[in-house]
């Protein structure tokens, strides 16, 4: 998995265990794909110093993860469903076919 997609993913995970500056920064750097300058601008911090946050926190979100593996379980759950839901489209009936696949996409919004 890419650096960036893992960092997402463990955000989405475990975003809410971090401070709102920590998530904010790490946010702006991983999802809106912002510079070091431009995350540090508006907060007034320089480059180096939202770099040195978004390494300790990094290493925050990899420790919570290598306690608690929550992103992995999901990463491997959407695997999971994805293989069942190839499955699904090898069943005759159109009846039960559409069911499994309408309680795929279910849980699919629950992940």
């Amino acid at each position: 998995m890419a650096k960036e997609l893992k960092f997402v993913m463990l955000l989405d995970c475990y975003g809410d265990l971090l401070t709102e500056h920590q998530r904010s920064i790490m946010e702006m750097y991983y999802c809106e794909d912002l510079s070091l300058a431009e995350i540090g601008q508006p907060l007034d911090i320089t480059r180096q110093a939202v770099r040195s946050i978004i390494k300790r926190t990094e290493d925050i979100l990899l420790n919570y993860e290598e306690k608690l593996g929550f992103a992995e379980r999901l990463d491997k759950m959407r695997v999971y469903f994805g293989m069942i839901e190839s499955s699904a489209e090898h069943i005759t009936d159109e009846d039960i076919k559409k069911e499994i696949t309408e309680d795929i996409k279910k849980v699919r919004e629950l992940l």
